[in-house]
């Protein structure tokens, strides 16, 4: 987010629109959010075959959205653009947002948000996918079965980790 919104005042507002769209627009319906009792952390998942915006809801969210990226619009589309070419067609979950407030970051807090969709995962043998947007949190999720999958590098920007996990048996 600091590369889609680099420092501006409005980032936070900004960042916290766009959240909010997502979250309402998307996840919610799927249901598959989970959060701390006190929203320290959240995990905003996808289930396979939904981890993108269908065009209803792009259509139905368009103005908020473009309210909220504002000047940023065509960075985003290229940031969502090379992600979705990268992005693996193969039936996952798909972890779109995991995060923790930082007051309570190393606490287990985001290990635990994990874990109802992974254990899902490995009943139901089904892999899942992440994109990390730091290099420091590779460790984590490798922790977690991840894999690296590579580097996805934005245009003009940043780059990106694609790791995936393999279910895991008789768990």
């Amino acid at each position: 987010m600091v590369w889609l919104f680099p420092a501006e005042p409005s980032r936070s507002r900004r960042c916290a629109r766009l959240f909010r769209i997502m979250l309402a627009a998307h996840y919610l319906p799927s249901r598959t959010v989970w959060t701390t009792q006190d929203i320290e952390g959240a995990a905003l998942w996808s289930p396979p075959g939904h981890w993108n915006f269908t065009n209803a809801e792009l259509a139905r969210n368009a103005l908020g959205m473009l309210a909220s990226l504002g000047r940023h619009t065509g960075r985003a589309l290229r940031l969502l653009s090379t992600m979705d070419k990268a992005h693996p067609a193969e039936p996952h979950w798909y972890l779109g947002v995991l995060g923790t407030s930082p007051a309570h970051q190393g606490k287990g807090i985001g290990s635990a948000l994990l874990q109802p969709v992974l254990d899902r995962c490995d009943a139901e043998g089904m892999p899942a996918y992440l994109e990390s947007s730091k290099e420091s949190n590779i460790a984590f999720y490798a922790r977690h079965g991840f894999e690296l999958r590579g580097e996805i590098t934005l245009p003009g920007g940043p780059t990106i980790w694609p790791m995936w996990r393999d279910p895991r048996a008789g768990r």
